[in-house]
């Protein structure tokens, strides 16, 4: 997916505020299993992804816990971070070979000053993270694990080639036995 195209997803941005944010966004590959970010560690950059899928986790009782996923045309970084300048607490992996783009967050703070269309932007992407936080939080709090489950195929209909099924049994808060069972209900 083009830059241009993920920018203008979230908010779509005057000529030159567009050129002024991507002044300097390198495009940046990365193998299956990077860490973008690591829990309790500040990270200067934020990527737009340009090519593939990742998740978003945390460990509860050692135990690894998939919260999101992001894939093409997705803008990826801790709220924490890009918010409140501090640590995320979540880990973010490549769950395939990937291709972004890369943007400071420094750069981005500034013009978030410089430039109201940027702010915006930057409005527009907070707004859209609460929303999925929170059609997350009632959907867990709400819905079976098979809603759940067809929810997370209409939202990602490939997820099934892409990502393992331990990691969407996590995300779904189930184990990987009932995952089968859920498919095998709907074959």
């Amino acid at each position: 997916m083009d830059i241009n195209d993920i920018i203008d997803s979230i908010y779509k941005l005057p000529d030159a505020s567009k050129e002024a944010l991507l002044s300097d966004a390198p495009e940046v590959a990365y193998p299956k299993g990077f860490h973008l970010f690591r829990a309790n560690h500040k990270n200067s950059k934020f990527y737009l992804m340009k090519k593939g899928m990742l998740h978003a986790y945390t460990y509860q009782s050692d135990k690894k816990v998939t919260f999101w996923f992001g894939k093409e045309g997705d803008a990826i970084f801790p709220l924490q971070t890009l918010h409140d300048n501090r640590a995320g607490y979540e880990n973010i992996e490549l769950l395939e070979d990937s291709v972004l783009y890369e943007l400071s967050v420094d750069k981005l703070h500034n013009l978030y000053l410089e430039d109201i269309h940027i702010a915006n932007w930057g409005r527009k992407f907070s707004e859209r993270e609460c929303i999925k936080s929170e059609k997350l939080f009632i959907s867990r709090q709400f819905k079976t694990s098979l809603e759940r489950y067809q929810e997370l195929i209409s939202e990602y209909p490939d997820i099934l080639q892409r990502v393992p099924l331990g990691i969407i049994a996590s995300y779904l808060g189930i184990s990987q036995v009932n995952l089968s069972r859920i498919r095998a209900k709907i074959r």
